[in-house]
């Protein structure tokens, strides 16, 4: 390579940004923060998967004006890190394995037909449109090097992700792998409040049936001890009316042969009284 054109290759700018803005509205702002944040913590221990949002992609080098932001990304097989942009030749040439694209308003049809046709030919295996405002979603898969409309996302769990899709009462819904829906900063402090509140309550029941058990323990231990001290006094009343018994006995067998004696010497009990 000559000097000129290694200077030329030098020259060539990526930029960071493309001068739009990450969202048009509030809805579609906490979308694409819900889907960056819980598809971040879904991968929290793989080292080797980068999850991004709104980061500009440059699949091809020397080739600034092929770009694009999604929404939200996730690449397998990419250190976490942080990014000025996704440069893929940089990257082991890995193009983000899914993609996700959240509608606003200001979404045009041509606009999101030149997305589609960017992720299908530059490798996206998986992509995903969802329309909050409308409670509705689109998704496909790539077959054959062709992205594939997938019929329906109601119960759809993606090959990549392990995320469940599912719409319920009108709204798009995400699951983790475990279950645990996909919740905003506001739903997790919510859901976190709830559960300490449950954990305190659940902590005083506890204690309450402890307590319970503590006194009913000595409430039992009492009752033994007095069935103990009632069959001790039943035991030595009967102990004391038997040696009442054996002493009366005693004498009436000393008075016998007393008075046995007496008859063998002529006398008479009666006399001797």
């Amino acid at each position: 390579m000559s000097v000129a054109t290694t200077e030329t290759t030098r020259a060539i700018v990526y930029p960071e940004s493309d001068g739009q803005p990450m969202a048009d509205n509030t809805l579609q702002f906490r979308w694409i923060v819900m889907l960056h944040g819980n598809l971040a913590a879904l991968f929290a221990d793989r080292p080797d998967v980068f999850v991004a949002g709104d980061l500009l992609w440059y699949p091809v080098e020397g080739r600034p004006d092929i770009r694009r932001a999604p929404d939200v990304m996730v690449v397998s097989g990419r250190p976490k890190g942080d990014r000025g942009a996704y440069l893929q030749w940089e990257e082991g040439n890995q193009p983000p394995q899914a993609v996700f694209e959240v509608l606003s308003p200001g979404n045009t049809l041509s606009e999101m037909g030149r997305k589609f046709e960017f992720y299908e030919r530059y490798g996206v295996e998986e992509y995903y449109l969802i329309d909050p405002a409308r409670g509705d979603m689109s998704g496909w898969i790539q077959q054959e090097g062709k992205l594939t409309v997938i019929g329906d996302l109601d119960g759809w769990v993606s090959p990549v992700l392990g995320v469940r899709f599912a719409v319920k009462d009108g709204e798009v819904r995400l699951f983790y792998p475990d279950g645990r829906p996909f919740l905003t900063f506001e739903e997790l402090a919510q859901a976190k409040a709830e559960a300490e509140e449950r954990a305190r309550m659940e902590a005083g029941a506890r204690a309450q049936a402890e307590e319970r058990a503590r006194m009913e323990a000595g409430a039992r231990a009492q009752a033994e001890e007095r069935a103990r001290m009632e069959a001790e006094a039943r035991a030595a009343e009967a102990q004391a009316r038997a040696a009442a018994e054996a002493r009366a006995a005693e004498a009436e067998e000393r008075a016998a042969r007393l008075a046995a004696r007496l008859r063998a010497l002529g006398l008479s009990p009666d006399d001797v009284a």
